[in-house]
């Protein structure tokens, strides 16, 4: 052991390192707060408290240590006070911990109450002489539904056009004007919420919401870079995504708003809407083994319930982790474990629902509510079949299963009332040379949830069912240039329209449409009416207007109708480059464009009545957007619906009534602009006479030729109809 020394480490002096690395403390108390409303404990439970009340700290990305939290104690007691003293670096973190833990929930009975230090002297020489505060003036918040009460019944729609937005009310062309020209500067696009309460502006920043009559900055969401946005069903929670990982930045500003350093890596977040607060962040990152191709992320990343309870995600393709908002926490603190899972939907919240939900929360109804159901798919795997399987939540029954065989792929569709799912299934034949389609219909409303099975030879490119009805449309074809169009053509397709025949209980054909190109349906919001578009083609771009219900009355006999003798073709127009096609709230009109994003040919937008007829076309180059502004469902009891309906003629004499007005106003304006045109011709024509040297006519005497304008005035003084059998 020769040539080696051993030193003692308590000999060597640490001084320059520890006072290099030493940890600067403001000097004075603005960095020490006061937490009170802290458990009053003995000396053997101090360790386990400053612990606690440092993870609380931390939980909010405030960074503490258990050796900068000072517990007072009380000698008579020998227990704590209630309270304890943190010191902090610096003024600002203070300042941030105060904002941020005060009225902090800490356990089931303590809740705490933050001050700085320097406060409690402050207080404590307060004057205690009452003085009476002065009463603020109240303020009234702007409705953010107030467009809903327009005395005209006018909806609103937005375009985005180059750096430039619009927003407009739409009606009858003398209603229809500009309702606000916003000046919002850098951002990505717009987008309404689903009731449309709010529109959101995305930006380099973040996320803002704009409402109210004065369209005023309503609430702003941080999250850098963000790309795609998703509202829940009930506008109470945000989701923002971006490309980009989240990174906080030392000394970045901490708070419920903001990201801490938990959230760094993740790029999907969930705010609350009215608070603005955060509250939680995902990864949507997944590891693809090397050599196979990257999944496209499916949008929205994350499904809200229709009631805002759960909201739920897939992981891995192993489970679909739900959550409880707004906690966030994971629903009995374990995901459903299904293997293979490739997608779910929530089941749409109907009428009937929210009735249901009304009552039992009133206690009129001894009946319950329907529980939230989950609709969701698994592959083949081993021995096993494809299987469809309907789940309620949150008792996690399973209400319905369905084997599939020779599935390659299956989509799941809704109906906008919750009352059927279609599961859109692919299938391939043994020798997997040819793909054909199976639609699967379960119907909700019904005991054990019975499935009805449509057999199709052809693949199907769209399917779309029929807003609160119980008819569906399908685009299919058997194109053999299907999967690989070349530029310039144009896929052949069929469009079959099938609905549910109650007298023998399934689903029948009510009309095929050979000898198409239509490739997207859009029904209307009302039902009865759609519209075949053919969409994204650069030689076709044909809209076919449709009538199901054309020869048919609410109060005929149904039962001695001829099937499918109702439907009928109403209109047809062409929209040149058309890339998107959509009804407004009402069902009246439709709105078609074509999108800077998509193509550059005759960027614009046109609007369409319901029969087909064109009302308004703006060929605007580096056009964008256009989108109507959803409307929240009516509040109107289906009762007083019905009354409306029978009643219809009484409140249609009313807008009979403002019609004629309008048209006598017209008359009037039109009147007087004649009458001012020939009074400036008169006027001219003096001039011209007077420069020319001649005297004027009214002054000649004898006889002279005169020159005479007569004006032919049109008035309505009566008019009737008479109806002739």
């Amino acid at each position: 052991m020769s040539g080696h020394s051993v030193q003692n480490v308590d000999d060597i002096d640490f001084s320059d390192i520890e006072a290099k690395y030493q940890v600067q403390f403001d000097d004075g108390l603005e960095n020490i707060i006061v937490v009170d409303g802290v458990p009053v404990i003995d000396p053997s439970k101090a360790d386990r408290l400053l612990t606690k009340i440092a993870k609380e700290f931390t939980k909010k990305g405030i960074s503490v240590k258990v050796d900068d939290i000072f517990i007072p104690w009380d000698e008579k007691t020998g227990k704590s006070k209630g309270y304890v003293f943190v010191e902090f670096r610096n003024v600002d973190d203070a300042i941030l911990a105060v904002a941020a833990m005060d009225k902090h929930p800490f356990d089931a009975k303590h809740t705490f109450k933050v001050n700085h230090f320097t406060d409690v002297e402050k207080f404590a020489e307060l004057d205690e002489t009452y003085e009476e505060p002065e009463t603020e003036e109240y303020l009234p918040k702007e409705h953010l539904r107030a467009w809903l009460a327009d005395p005209q019944g006018r909806d609103q729609y937005v375009t985005y056009r180059g750096d430039e937005v619009n927003i407009f009310w739409h009606g009858k062309p003398s209603q229809s004007e500009l309702a606000y020209k916003p000046e919002w500067k850098d951002f990505l696009y717009v987008a309404w919420s689903p009731l449309g309460t709010f529109i959101a502006t995305l930006h380099r920043q973040g996320v803002r919401l704009w409402g109210g009559p004065s369209w005023k900055p309503v609430q702003r969401f941080a999250h850098p870079m963000v790309k795609l946005i998703d509202f829940s069903p009930c506008e109470n929670y945000l989701v923002t995504w971006s490309n980009e990982p989240i990174v906080v930045p030392e000394g970045a500003i901490q708070g419920p708003q903001y990201f801490s350093p938990d959230d760094e890596g993740n790029n999907i977040a969930v705010w609350d809407i009215k608070s603005g607060d955060l509250l939680r962040t995902f990864s949507t990152y997944t590891e693809t083994e090397p050599g196979t191709p990257k999944k496209q992320m499916p949008w929205p990343a994350l499904k809200w319930s229709p009631d805002d309870q759960f909201v739920g995600r897939l992981t891995s393709g192993e489970m679909i982790s739900v959550y409880e908002a707004p906690s966030m926490v994971l629903n009995g603190k374990k995901s459903l474990k299904i293997e293979g899972v490739v997608d779910f939907e929530w089941c749409p919240q109907g009428e009937k629902d929210r009735e249901d939900a009304e009552k039992e929360k009133s206690g009129k109804s001894t009946k319950k509510a329907r529980e939230n159901i989950l609709a969701y798919w698994t592959p083949e795997f081993a021995n096993q079949p494809a299987r469809v399987t309907l789940l309620a939540f949150p008792s996690r029954t399973i209400l319905r299963q369905k084997n599939l065989f020779n599935v390659t792929e299956c989509k799941l569709h809704w109906q906008n009332q919750g009352d059927f799912l279609c599961v859109k299934v692919d299938r391939h034949t043994k020798t997997k040379k040819s793909i054909f389609c199976n639609l699967e219909i379960f119907r909700l409303r019904e005991k054990d949830y019975p499935v009805e099975v449509v057999e199709l030879k052809d693949t199907v490119l769209d399917f779309s069912w029929e807003p609160k009805g119980e008819r569906f449309a399908i685009v299919s074809s058997s194109d053999p240039n299907l999967g690989n169009p070349g530029p310039g053509i144009t896929i052949k397709t069929e469009v079959s329209f099938y609905q549910l025949d109650r007298a023998k209980n399934d689903f029948r054909l009510l009309r095929h449409l050979p000898n198409r190109t239509s490739n997207a349906i859009r029904w209307s919001p009302r039902g009865r009416h759609v519209v075949l578009a053919t969409v994204g083609s650069s030689s076709k771009s044909e809209l076919e207007f449709w009538d199901l219900d054309l020869h048919t009355d609410e109060r005929s006999d149904k039962s001695t109708i001829e099937w499918g003798s109702g439907l009928a073709s109403i209109g047809a127009a062409d929209h040149y480059g058309v890339t998107d096609v959509e009804w407004d709230p009402s069902g009246r009109y439709l709105a078609t464009s074509a999108s800077a994003w998509t193509h550059t040919l005759e960027n614009g937008f046109a609007i369409w009545d319901f029969r087909g007829q064109e009302l308004v076309k703006l060929l605007q180059d580096r056009f964008k957007q256009f989108i109507w502004r959803p409307r929240p469902p009516t509040l109107l009891t289906k009762e007083k619906q019905k009354q409306i309906r029978r009643n219809l003629k009484e409140y249609s004499r009313a807008f009979d009534e403002e019609d004629a007005a309008e048209e006598s106003n017209v008359s009037a304006e039109l009147i007087a602009l004649r009458k001012r045109l020939v009074d400036e011709w008169n006027a001219w024509r003096l001039l011209r006479k007077k420069e020319i040297g001649e005297k004027d006519e009214s002054k000649k005497e004898g006889e002279e030729e005169k020159e005479e304008i007569e004006v032919w005035i049109d008035e309505v003084i009566e008019q009737s109809e008479e109806v002739v059998e």
